[in-house]
């Protein structure tokens, strides 16, 4: 065998519904892990110390599987977004950041770990959508917290139309792709610890009526993105119908796009309305019966194109709502049980692998809502410190991730 022929043995491949690892289906479970990058860097929010105690406790919980923020965008100083920003303005980009990311990578290929890379976000969380149509022209993006949801949801449906922030958002992708790891000496693009690069978190159009412009972004970038990398797989981050306005075939669409692998889904049984803060034990068996529909329509669709599935974020919260690494997590445990028995067990076997939001590992949270300088968790700024994050000592739940991941490696 050539050098050549082994070196593309070792990237993950999706073939006839399956994903293959070294010459062996793969399935997995994996974590949200988005500030990865900045933890990497030694600049402000780095902590390598920290960085490698992480990577070592998800590899010994049988987590091999990543998927991780490239970087937040625009201006620094928004309660709301991840700092700090790796794109300050266009063309302008934060070399720590950057630092941080080339050393992630190299850790997590000497641990034979995978990345989901993402490269945007409808959400304000780390710029992506409103950082673009501000540079566009557009004016300032609506905060939720002060102008409500439906302000901005109605300012980021211009994202689809908008070719100019789109045109921005292309050379970012270029700029990323065309990088090389100043510490491995690998391009992004034949790095084998990159399992996949993804368009966005949970892109949408957040506007029926953009739909088809929608759709028309979204296979323009996995063209631009196969154009550059003909190494890795390619996903869209996308929630499934329930982030194409409910509309599935509208996700059947983006899915089977020549230049698109596999397909996401995202479920969040509490933000959806299934189970209810006073009664998220009693909840849990409707959350299920919910997931498993959701999931099995996703599957129809997978089973039609032959393409695997991913559950790339889900998450339930702590028992009585707290947010304390202290609580106890009884019913997210039942919840993330039922997940992973699902992976490798339809009957099709195309639901591949999911991804559980997210890593808190070793952070102590110091406020409810984070402000820097506080430890990065599983919860980014706009959301409640502890509120979805598996922490170190959440020794049950990582029990229960450590057995299934060690039933999906036979």
């Amino acid at each position: 065998m050539s050098m050549s022929s082994f070196a593309a043995d070792n990237f993950v491949k999706a073939e006839n519904g399956r994903f293959i690892r070294d010459g062996k289906p793969y399935y997995y479970i994996g974590t949200n892990f988005w500030y990865g990058a900045i933890l990497g860097s030694t600049g402000q929010g780095g902590n390598r110390q920290r960085l490698i105690k992480e990577l070592d406790a998800m590899k010994k919980n049988g987590i091999d599987n990543l998927r991780i923020l490239v970087g937040s965008d625009g201006e620094e100083g928004s309660p709301v977004k991840v700092q700090p920003t790796l794109q300050k303005a266009p063309n302008v980009y934060n070399d720590s950041i950057l630092d941080g990311l080339d050393f992630l990578l190299k850790e997590m290929g000497k641990r034979n770990m995978l990345a989901v890379l993402y490269l945007n976000n409808s959400w304000e969380w780390s710029g992506g959508y409103g950082y673009y149509l501000e540079q566009a022209g557009c004016g300032p993006i609506p905060l939720t917290s002060r102008d409500g949801y439906p302000a901005f949801m109605k300012y980021c449906s211009q994202f689809a139309t908008n070719t100019k922030a789109q045109q921005l958002f292309y050379e970012y992708v270029r700029f990323i792709l065309g990088r090389k790891n100043r510490y491995t000496g690998k391009k992004y693009i034949d790095d084998t610890a990159i399992m996949s690069w993804q368009i966005g978190n949970e892109p949408r159009a957040f506007d029926k009526n953009v739909l088809p412009r929608f759709e028309k972004w979204l296979s323009e970038t996995s063209a631009l993105i196969r154009s550059l990398d003909k190494n890795h797989l390619i996903s869209v981050g996308s929630e499934g119908a329930w982030g194409c306005e409910n509309d599935i075939s509208c996700w059947e669409r983006i899915c089977s796009d020549k230049n698109i692998d596999y397909c996401n889904v995202h479920l969040w049984p509490y933000n959806w309305g299934w189970a209810h803060k006073e009664t998220l034990l009693e909840d849990i068996d409707i959350s299920c019966k919910n997931t498993e529909e959701y999931i099995n329509m996703h599957l129809a669709v997978c089973e039609r194109i032959n393409k695997p599935l991913v559950m790339e974020e889900f998450g339930y919260p702590r028992d009585g709502f707290s947010f304390s690494p202290k609580s106890s997590t009884i019913a997210r445990n039942k919840y993330y049980k039922y997940v992973f028995s699902l992976v490798g067990n339809d009957k099709c076997g195309l639901f591949a692998g999911c991804n559980f939001w997210g890593w808190g590992g070793f952070a102590k949270p110091k406020h409810e809502n984070w402000i820097p300088g506080d430890d990065y968790t599983g919860d980014p700024a706009q959301e409640q410190q502890g509120l979805n994050s598996v922490f170190i000592t959440d020794k049950e739940t990582l029990n229960i991730v450590k057995k299934e991941a060690k039933r999906l490696k036979k």
